[in-house]
C-alpha cells in the first residue's frame, strides 16, 4: 500500500485541472474520496487503487464543460494514466483505475465488473443526492440563468434544464437506493433520498402557498 503521502502530493498536483468553483469544484472530489474511504472499510478492495480513482475520477469534467471532450470519464480515464505514469504509480494498479473512472459516471449506466469500480461508482452517486446536492442544484440553475420552477410544465417532462425543480424529478430523483451496488451504500442512499423527497415536497407546498 502506497503512503499517504502520495495520494496528498496526486491531490495536490490535480487541483488546477478543476473547475473553481460552481457545482463540480474539486470539493466533490473530496467527498466522493470520503465516502469512497467509508464505502471501503471491511472490503477486499485495493485502497490504492480506490484512493485514486476517487481523486481522478472528475480530472477531465472541466474539459467537458469547456467543449474540449465528449465524456469526461472517457477523457479523464487516459488523463489519469497519464499522470498516475509521470508519479510511477504502480503499473499493474493503473489498468483497474482507468476502469474504474471510465464506468463511474451514472448516466451512462454501466455495470462495475470490480470491487473498486463499484464504491467509485457508490461514492460519486452518494454525493448526488442529500443536503449538499439540493445547494449545489441551485447554485448550478443560478449559474445558467434557470428559473427555480415553472409550474405550468409537468415534471414528466424529460428536458431537465426547463428549472432547477425539474432537474430534480428527471435526473435526481432517479437515482433511487436500489440502483447502488453496495449495503452500506444502499442504506446511506435511503437516508438521503429521503432527505431530498422532503425538500421538495416542502417546497412546492411553500411554492403554492400552502404552508
Amino acid at each position: 500500500m502506497l503512503n499517504q503521502d502520495f495520494f496528498n502530493e496526486l491531490s495536490k498536483k490535480i487541483q488546477p485541472y478543476f473547475i473553481k468553483g460552481g457545482s463540480h469544484a474539486f470539493d466533490h472530489t473530496e467527498r466522493v474520496y470520503n465516502l469512497a474511504l467509508k464505502l471501503s472499510k471491511n472490503k477486499e478492495a485495493d485502497l490504492d487503487i480506490i484512493k485514486a480513482s476517487a481523486l481522478l475520477h472528475d480530472i477531465s469534467q472541466l474539459r467537458e464543460h469547456n467543449k474540449e471532450c465528449e465524456c469526461h470519464a472517457e477523457d479523464g480515464a487516459k488523463l489519469a494514466e497519464k499522470i498516475l505514469k509521470e508519479m510511477n504509480f504502480p503499473e499493474e494498479k493503473i489498468k483497474q483505475i482507468v476502469y474504474s473512472i471510465k464506468v463511474h459516471r451514472h448516466s451512462k449506466k454501466i455495470k462495475a465488473e470490480t470491487k473498486e469500480a463499484e464504491i467509485l461508482q457508490d461514492a460519486d452517486r452518494l454525493d448526488a443526492l442529500g443536503a449538499i446536492t439540493i445547494a449545489r442544484m441551485f447554485s448550478s440553475g443560478g449559474e445558467l440563468n434557470r428559473p427555480l420552477h415553472k409550474p405550468e410544465v409537468p415534471f414528466d417532462n424529460p428536458k431537465f434544464n426547463i428549472s432547477t425543480m425539474h432537474g430534480f424529478y428527471s435526473r435526481i430523483l432517479k437515482i433511487t437506493p436500489e440502483t447502488f451496488n453496495t449495503k452500506e451504500a444502499k442504506e446511506i442512499a435511503k437516508e438521503r433520498y429521503k432527505f431530498v423527497e422532503v425538500f421538495l415536497d416542502r417546497f412546492l407546498k411553500e411554492w403554492k402557498g400552502e404552508l
